[in-house]
């Protein structure tokens, strides 16, 4: 458009000039106004280069937007930074570097390096190849020493396990962050240790040439020179863990709870004899360590959520604590502040009297790495907080409170790509709600719904399998999102629709409905509602009246279940007594996605179709086409337009559309494997534009994996938000689109 009005301006100022002495008949007046012509010419120029025209027209007349890619979830937006999926082990090197360690990240960074609040590197070579991260990492002047785990890949001639054997391993590497090998090392590179095939390495750290190594499944801390990797001894202790060496180079060693014995940290010469002195006033140890005053530090994973200090000169005594008491749910629960911890899984210090703490939230929601002064200043935060999630804006709130499954944000969308979102609640209470589903399963897709008036979060998972549903009570529970009602489909092998023994009392077989009648967030008995339909699903919707619906695929596929109110608790009622079944579209052989629009009784639809069918069984993708409906409500079966999006025509999977959302004047979709959002007018049909990563994200994406891996919200200027799943890097995309409402300025 700016080229257009430039070439008609040109074009009409020719005109002029060769007219200009009949428009101007002296030449004081032609000299005169065609300067005045010129300024205004000149004026006009700058306005139309300077300003950002949102809308283009094509030949066809479909408008297409301008956008800007940036991210939420995550300190840094991809590339060569990125903070990992969760830590489970940590050490802190004197000079405040900060090693790492994740049982796994999806980008290969299961063991980071971070220094000054930046990212420095990354140990090499963790991924793949059946390997993974461990709960355990230390350094020393010389290397680095790292927990991890190998597989069987079938290549035993490379120095790979036989099949149906793992090692669990010690891995070294030199502070170049490349890998050192040493005679008689295991592996294809020969830098492996291998310390048992039964279980993980839990516990490890040095002291002069010595490594020590916990080996919970043989009850033994194993010994080893740190230079030729030789073992030297071991010792007997029970369930051995982390590990902190004294000044004395004594040894304190975490005895992690097993069974109904409780966890207790127990003191060990380096020799193996055990020392009298041990702490036992402990819920949940996780983490230990020794600051520059010979103190004990002791992450504390229990109620408390504190790190506790001990002097350990003598009989241990605890002298003080790190971090306000009840972490998170201190204050207004589930508020972040600098001081409030939830789910220790890190503690150290450096030789400053810094200290460094980690928090993976529970059921491994995410990093949260702190570094603080002695004073307890905090003076950088690391947040590596998305793994396989997407985030949806609170309709009230014109897409400033942004919600993820455990996690909500403030966008500040004045603000540069990376830098609009603030980190400002951790939704879930581990302590108050045990049975919150969350930390039962792996949800991984938010709707955010005002349902009179109130929000709710209403979360589904990878296959479709469950609907989950939250409500807030900020007078007795703060920024908490309580478990409130749950929705389960049926399992096609007439068994439990949730295996093993979590939630309690739940129906033998079916599918069922559960709604927290007393209020108290947990499954009990006579709060379940059963049915039983056909088992495979498509997906899920929620729409703005609160009406939930789900697609099974199969004929007779669409289910809607009206919401019958509020009960006096505040959860929303859904029942299978006033469940509607309603036939599918003709058009569609396997039915995938739904999204209806009350306001305007419009039906987006999804899946696959006789002219378009699937090349096997994709569970996961939207299908084929996709197609709108009107007046759905009076039984209109006919599309006013349907298209054919991505989706695989080869058998190789490699192009699919993954998931859709429809916002406004817009459908958007996102492919599976090359995270292309497409949009299409949603009046039409007709395609108008493609979106992918840019820059600010290094123009890369991992996979979208999840069925509701896209999810757009309109704002009240026009702009729109466009949320996409990308877990490779561990952070959610954030497009920022401009729409056809929006006034042309600069973006």
């Amino acid at each position: 458009m700016q080229n257009k009005l430039l070439k008609l301006f040109t074009k009409f100022y020719k005109k002029l000039n060769q007219n200009i002495k009949h428009l101007f008949p002296t030449r004081h007046l032609r000299k005169f106004n065609l300067a005045k012509f010129l300024i205004l010419s000149l004026a006009i120029g700058i306005i139309v280069t300077s300003i950002e025209i949102t809308t283009d027209w094509t030949v066809s007349g479909v408008p297409t937007t301008t956008y800007k890619t940036s991210w939420i979830g995550n300190s840094f937006g991809g590339g060569n930074k990125w903070v990992q999926n969760y830590i489970e082990a940590m050490y802190v090197a004197p000079n405040g570097t900060v090693y790492t360690n994740s049982e796994w990240d999806e980008g290969g960074a299961e063991a980071g390096i971070y220094k000054d609040g930046n990212v420095i590197g990354r140990l090499d070579d963790t991924h793949g190849w059946s390997r993974s991260g461990g709960k355990a990492i230390t350094a020393n002047d010389k290397y680095i020493y790292m927990a991890m785990v190998q597989g069987a890949v079938g290549k035993i001639n490379q120095d790979y396990p036989p099949d149906k054997t793992t090692w669990y391993c010690v891995r070294r590497y030199d502070l170049s962050f490349k890998s050192a090998p040493f005679n008689e090392g295991r592996g294809w590179d020969k830098s492996m240790l291998i310390t048992s095939t039964q279980s993980e390495v839990t516990g490890l750290a040095t002291v002069n040439n010595e490594l020590y190594v916990s080996d919970s499944a043989s009850n033994l801390i194993r010994v080893y020179n740190t230079d030729t990797m030789k073992e030297l001894r071991s010792f007997s202790v029970a369930h051995p863990g982390a590990i902190a060496i004294d000044q004395q180079k004594n040894l304190w060693i975490i005895q992690n709870k097993i069974g109904s014995t409780p966890a207790k940290i127990v003191h060990y010469s380096q020799t193996g004899k055990q020392l009298p002195q041990q702490i036992v006033d402990i819920v949940e140890p996780t983490a230990i360590a020794i600051n520059p005053q010979g103190r004990l530090l002791v992450a504390d994973n229990g109620p408390r959520q504190q790190v506790l200090i001990y002097d350990i000169k003598n009989k241990p005594v605890q002298v003080s604590t790190f971090g306000s008491k009840g972490g998170i749910y201190a204050g207004i629960p589930g508020e972040v502040q600098a001081l409030k911890f939830y789910g220790l899984s890190g503690v150290g210090t450096d030789a400053a009297g810094n200290i460094y703490v980690n928090s993976n939230g529970f059921n491994r929601s995410g990093t949260d790495l702190r570094k603080f002064s002695p004073s307890g200043k905090q003076l950088w935060q690391l947040l590596g907080l998305l793994f396989v999630d997407n985030a949806d804006a609170d309709p009230s709130s014109d897409g400033i409170d942004v919600f993820t499954k455990q996690e909500s944000y403030l966008i500040d969308h004045n603000k540069s790509a990376g830098k609009q979102w603030t980190y400002k609640s951790y939704t879930l209470n581990a302590f108050k709600y045990p049975q919150d589903p969350r930390l039962h399963t792996s949800p991984d897709a938010t709707f955010v719904r005002r349902i009179k008036g109130k929000p709710f979060l209403f979360l589904t998972d990878m296959y479709s399998s469950f609907l989950q549903i939250y409500r807030f009570n900020p007078a007795k529970d703060g920024k908490i999102a309580i478990p409130a009602g749950m929705f389960v489909g049926t399992n096609g092998d007439d068994k439990k629709s949730m295996p093993g023994n979590w939630p309690p009392y739940q129906p033998e077989q079916g599918e069922w409905i559960w709604r927290d009648k007393n209020g108290n967030g947990s499954f009990d008995k006579g709060e379940y509602e059963t049915s039983k339909d056909y088992p495979y699903l498509g997906g899920w919707w929620v729409d703005s009246k609160g009406d939930v619906w789900k697609t099974l695929r199969t004929q007779d596929g669409i289910r809607r279940y009206p919401l019958q109110g509020l009960d006096a608790k505040g959860n929303p009622i859904y029942t299978y007594s006033s469940m509607q079944k309603q036939q599918n579209p003709s058009l569609f052989t396997d039915l995938r996605r739904i999204e209806y629009f009350p306001e305007t009784d419009t039906m987006y639809l999804s899946g696959f179709t006789k002219e378009h069918p699937a090349i096997g069984d994709d569970t996961k993708v939207v299908g084929s086409e996709i197609a709108r409906f009107d007046n759905w409500s009076q039984g209109n079966s006919t599309p006013r337009w349907r298209i054919v999006v991505p989706y695989d025509t080869t058998g190789k999977r490699e192009v699919s559309t993954a998931a859709m959302s429809v916002a406004g004047d817009y459908v958007f979709t996102v492919t599976g494997k090359t995270a292309e959002v497409n949009v299409y007018n949603a009046k039409t049909g007709t395609s108008v534009q493609k979106l992918k990563p840019g820059p600010e994200v290094n123009s890369e994406s991992g996979w979208i994996d999840i069925p509701h891996g896209i999810r757009a919200f309109r704002r009240s200027n026009g702009e729109y938000l466009v949320f996409v799943e990308e877990d490779w890097k561990g952070k959610v995309i954030m497009y920022r689109v401009k729409g056809t409402s929006s006034l042309p300025k600069r973006f």
